[in-house]
């Protein structure tokens, strides 16, 4: 049963996303989210946020992992990850209904003090928790700014301050600590990406990730999959890939020169990879992509779309 203060974040965010789509806000980090209908998985890479469902249903798959979440439920992402996103349940008379929080890990160590640390468990870069009233409060007050522009510059840094420490406190709060902890495997993996983020298009070299992360081979490659769900070379190929739709979107590139420029030597394993990834070749999704954009816009301009 969907309770009061779940029903008005629903309310809330359905006020603020009038067609389907992502939606930017005032609010610097908040997005809101709304679909009429299920949608194909969507490849990202995912830096430390907070999602939440407020109608409708969720999924994402990270690696070989699947998490599905609803409104009894949010999901909070400590690291970059690459994953894959998708609506599971929306319709036009309910639609999917959503949020994401850009979360600053740096504030991290100043409410260290203030919070009991608990140990125990292994690390992942994702989880899953059950919604509490404690953090549906705060929410629901940041997403009341956006009826008060004038308010948001003096309040919603408190509230943002807020989230975090309610995310600290909560069940599974440990996992944020353990990336602000700078001698944790979850820092050291958080190096390793920040690495990789940087030199993605440089072939793959295990010893200089391993430098960089201040960890032995085989410790870093054991610690990574189990965070992230994925080897570190699978995730500089999910980097590639993605930094090369990019440019095939924004620039108009070729796909050959799209591959070039990402660091692939062969155009032909760049497109078996790409389809693998996402699910079709890169001429035929970049062409998918931007009518779907296409739609979203007619949306935004109130005219009716094709089906």
């Amino acid at each position: 049963m969907t309770s009061p203060k779940s029903a008005e974040l629903a309310s809330l965010i359905f006020a603020n996303a009038r067609h389907d789509g992502a939606h930017a806000t005032p609010v610097a980090g908040l997005h809101l989210f709304r679909e009429s209908a299920p949608t194909v998985p969507d490849q990202c890479v995912q830096t430390p946020a907070l999602a939440v469902v407020a109608q409708g249903a969720k999924e994402l798959r990270l690696g070989s992992k699947s998490y599905a979440y609803d409104c009894n439920q949010y999901l909070v992402v400590s690291l970059d990850l690459p994953m894959a996103v998708s609506v599971t349940k929306a319709t036009r008379a309910k639609p999917y209904l959503g949020l994401r929080f850009d979360l600053d890990l740096s504030q991290l160590p100043s409410l260290e003090a203030n919070i009991p640390r608990r140990r125990g468990g292994n690390y992942e870069g994702l989880f899953l928790s059950r919604m509490t009233a404690d953090l549906l409060d705060p929410l629901i007050r940041l997403l009341r700014l956006l009826a008060r522009p004038q308010d948001i510059p003096v309040i919603a840094p408190l509230l943002q301050r807020e989230l975090l420490y309610r995310l600290t406190e909560s069940e599974q709060g440990e996992y944020l600590r353990r990336v602000a902890d700078i001698d944790s495997e979850g820092n050291r993996i958080a190096r390793a990406i920040a690495w990789l983020k940087a030199n993605f298009m440089r072939p793959f070299a295990i010893g200089a990730l391993a430098d960089a992360a201040n960890m032995s081979p085989s410790g870093l490659h054991h610690h990574f999959k189990a965070i992230t769900k994925m080897s570190p070379l699978t995730f500089q190929k999910h980097l590639r890939l993605q930094e090369a739709r990019r440019l095939m979107l924004a620039h108009s590139l070729d796909a050959a020169t799209a591959a070039y420029q990402v660091g692939y030597a062969s155009p032909s394993q760049f497109s078996r990879e790409y389809k693998r990834l996402f699910g079709a070749p890169p001429s035929y999704d970049v062409q998918r992509t931007r009518q779907t954009w296409g739609v979203h816009r007619k949306q935004e301009r109130g005219q009716p779309s094709k089906v």
